[in-house]
């Protein structure tokens, strides 16, 4: 993570093509378990310092993340997310739209 921050825009734009391409590899050929959707929701859109960089560097590519997971759990291809974990997506989410619309 800390050599994809190096690279600022750009950094932030390929965590969230990682996370459409599991989107799509799970979609296509059911490949991801539950626990893997937690883990990457914690360390790519709720780990405080991530999160911070995310929303410094590509707040587009943050909020995409944010949707494209939800995606997930609404689809059922996240069967059984944690509540909290969907609190913190739905508020990611809800504080990037309001960023990038002021």
């Amino acid at each position: 993570m800390a050599a994809m921050r190096r690279h600022g825009y750009k950094g932030a734009f390929e965590m969230a093509a990682t996370v459409d391409y599991l989107f799509g590899y799970d979609a296509t050929a059911g490949v991801m378990a539950d626990w893997m959707y937690e883990q990457l929701t914690e360390r790519y859109v709720l780990d405080p310092e991530n999160r911070k960089f995310m929303a410094e560097s590509n707040p587009w590519a943050l909020h995409g993340m944010a949707e494209r997971l939800l995606e997930a759990a609404g689809r059922g291809m996240w069967a059984q997310p944690q509540p909290d974990t969907l609190d913190g997506l739905r508020q990611v989410l809800l504080e990037t739209e309001g960023d990038l619309e002021g």
